[in-house]
């Protein structure tokens, strides 16, 4: 390796996790996005972003596991992800926020009787909506699983679906 190069690091986000990096060395990646919603905040400028893979869209339904795991939940774990962005050095008015997964795991929407996707889609909206933040971009819906990534160097979020990628 040149003394130029940088060591390039794949961080692993498990189901109900979140990593945020300032290393522009680093990838975020999660697999298997089915009704999980992949959750990306980056800031261009201090080239700082997280990556949350979260499960469900309200903590209500378990406060103590919410308090023991926020990343589970939409709810909560949205909002660690962007409290620990700026913690390192990221600014809300230059946060890109890009989703995927929100599929429906029943084979069909209208088959899914749970819709934990659609439910996790629509929290995700009205509290970005709430906090005054906007959607770059989103892949959701379908019933498709996703493996979602970030490149800290250069922003760029790559989805892997049925073996097909493509640049989020």
């Amino acid at each position: 390796m040149d003394q130029g190069q940088t060591q390039r690091v794949k961080q692993v986000i498990g189901v109900g996790d979140m990593k945020v990096s300032n290393n522009v060395a680093d990838t975020l990646i999660t697999y298997a996005l089915g009704s999980c919603l992949g959750v990306i905040a980056f800031d261009p400028i201090a080239k700082v972003g997280g990556l949350l893979h979260v499960m469900l869209p309200i903590s209500t339904i378990d406060p103590a596991k919410a308090a023991k795991n926020p990343c589970m939940f939409v709810d909560t774990g949205v909002p660690k992800l962007f409290h620990e962005c700026y913690q390192a050095g990221a600014q809300k008015g230059r946060m890109v926020v890009k989703v995927a997964g929100g599929a429906a795991t029943q084979g069909a929407w209208e088959g899914d009787i749970f819709e934990i996707g659609k439910r996790n889609i629509t929290m995700l909206r009205k509290l970005l909506w709430a906090n005054g933040v906007l959607l770059k971009a989103q892949d959701v819906g379908g019933t498709e699983p996703r493996t979602m990534s970030l490149d800290l160097a250069t922003g760029e979020v790559l989805l892997h679906v049925n073996g097909q990628s493509k640049v989020l």
